[in-house]
């Protein structure tokens, strides 16, 4: 029992550091804060800020966003602690490796696993929507009626909250989602520099089009549009599936503006990615805070305004759940400003796409390291361009079908409750680090703890457990895949146990 729970030395996590079969230093803090903007700005507000609005929030979702934002905030704080002490790639596997043992370790790179593949899954299928809107106005331009064939164009299935039930889109897949994934996959497998560059030119790109919404959608705002603020409630708090306060679609899912958080908490998981690249950091003491506070304070502030633009220019009922921002500039007779936000929103939700993407198979890289994967293939470093070029791949192709047979609302939903599991853990990793390593340098140190990481705890548990009783079988069932693999495998190859045991690592 006690090799389960035995803590990786933070000597050793340092010593990672070093050594030919590392990643290639490239980052500087405009970088690592371009990356978190690229991660968190995108399918949260172009894409899922709809489907919250109109079924779950109403107007009260620009509260939703303060909620879910002050989760964040007090993770990121934590995130920031620990990135900046433990400088190397993992993010949230790592820190949990160095305070609460192996198997903790274990299960909470293999939540990261799941968050950051649903996730990307969510962004492409967001993607899809936007491009075939585009498409389809390309077309009107030029007087034809250009579309993706249905049987092609979305998901088999979706899910319908009034109902609670599963209907038939009478569609095979989502190619567009499928093939912008394999895209993306070929650019990250070419190298980080090379992707760092990409997504600075969309993110660009997409804070231009944010700030238009934000500066032009303001003269369109009719406060009527506000009444009532919260339609569905103040609340939506459930405990396991069982609703406390607040009220509930046809399916017994909560509704209500901290249901709405619970939800829209998908748009903020970018800013934990920025601390998988620690390992490609120039100064990562300095820089990873910098680029995980930042990221995060600037994209809230423009969630809020977003929002409220949304909701004062259309009527929650009439707000568009595919492409909910240029569909609202269009209802008001913009069709130009269509055009542009449709570009925008393409350009952003790419942008995100390439960093969750990027994130993965950074965890599986540093999980392998540790012995508890096959090093030999999620520790292969590609020789020219440096990168885990095998995981990469085969991230890719886990995205790309989930993106194409599985729906938005259950992938963002699934996303959500692990991310929070992941803050969670963080959040409690830094208090049992303050009392068993007290004299560690922490080039940053997040302020008022233990308020912080225990406010932290908190409001994610609230969050997690206002998302419906399904998730939570999900997160579980997936937990359990990773135990099996875990007791299988990595116990038997942990370079730690056989640190500690005074053998050889096994290859």
């Amino acid at each position: 029992m006690s090799t389960l729970f035995a803590k990786k030395p933070l000597g050793m996590l340092l010593k990672e550091q070093t050594g030919e079969n590392r990643l290639k230093r490239v980052l500087g803090p405009v970088g690592l804060t371009s990356l978190g903007v690229g991660a968190i700005i995108g399918t949260g507000i172009f894409v899922l800020i709809g489907e919250v609005t109109h079924q779950k929030a109403g107007p009260a979702v620009m509260l939703s966003f303060v909620v879910a934002g002050t989760a964040c905030l007090f993770a990121a704080l934590c995130y920031a602690e620990f990135a900046s002490m433990v400088p190397v790639a993992g993010s949230a596997y790592t820190y949990a490796y160095a305070t609460l043992g192996e198997l903790m370790a274990w299960i909470i790179g293999w939540d990261l696993v799941l968050e950051y593949a649903v996730g990307s899954a969510t962004v492409a299928s967001g993607w899809s929507g936007y491009f075939q809107k585009l498409l389809a106005l390309v077309g009107r331009a030029f007087n034809q009626d250009w579309h993706i064939p249905k049987m092609i164009a979305s998901a088999p299935f979706n899910y319908i909250a009034k109902t609670g039930q599963f209907e038939s889109a009478h569609s095979f897949m989502d190619l567009p989602a499928f093939l912008v994934t394999l895209a993306i996959t070929i650019i990250l497998v070419r190298g980080i520099q090379e992707s760092v560059r990409f997504n600075a030119a969309m993110v660009i790109v997409k804070l231009a089009v944010v700030a238009f919404v934000i500066g032009v959608g303001a003269f369109y705002i009719d406060p009527k549009n506000w009444h009532p603020f919260a339609p569905m409630g103040w609340t939506g708090i459930s405990f396991f599936g069982n609703t406390i306060f607040g009220q509930e679609d046809g399916g017994g899912k909560p509704l209500g503006m901290v249901a709405g958080a619970a939800t829209i908490f998908f748009a903020y998981i970018g800013f934990d990615s920025v601390s998988t690249q620690a390992e490609e950091c120039k100064n990562p003491k300095r820089d990873l805070p910098i680029g995980i506070m930042a990221s995060l304070i600037l994209c809230t502030i423009l969630y809020i305004a977003v929002a409220a633009v949304l909701t004062g220019m259309v009527p929650t009922d009439q707000i568009s759940e595919k492409a909910p921002v240029s569909n609202a500039f269009a209802s008001r007779g913009l069709v130009w400003a269509d055009w542009l936000i449709s570009v925008g929103a393409l350009t952003g939700i790419t942008s995100v796409l390439l960093v969750m993407m990027l994130s993965q198979p950074r965890v599986f890289l540093a999980m392998s390291r540790d012995g508890l994967l096959p090093p030999s293939f999620f520790a292969a470093v590609h020789s020219k361009f440096r990168t885990p070029w095998k995981s990469t791949i085969m991230c890719g192709f886990a995205v790309a079908f989930m993106s194409a047979f599985l729906p938005l609302g259950i992938l963002a939903e699934l996303v959500s409750i692990g991310t929070l599991f992941a803050f969670v853990i963080v959040c409690g990793a830094v208090l049992i680090m303050r009392r068993t390593n007290p004299n560690a340098e922490r080039p940053f140190r997040a302020p008022l703890v233990p308020f912080v990481p225990i406010a932290g705890i908190s409001i994610c548990l609230l969050l997690m457990f206002s998302l419906p009783a399904e998730n939570w079988y999900r997160l579980i069932g997936w937990l359990v895949i990773g135990l099996v693999i875990y007791f299988g495998y990595g116990r038997k190859h942990s370079v730690l146990a056989q640190h500690n045991a005074g053998t050889n690592p096994a290859a």
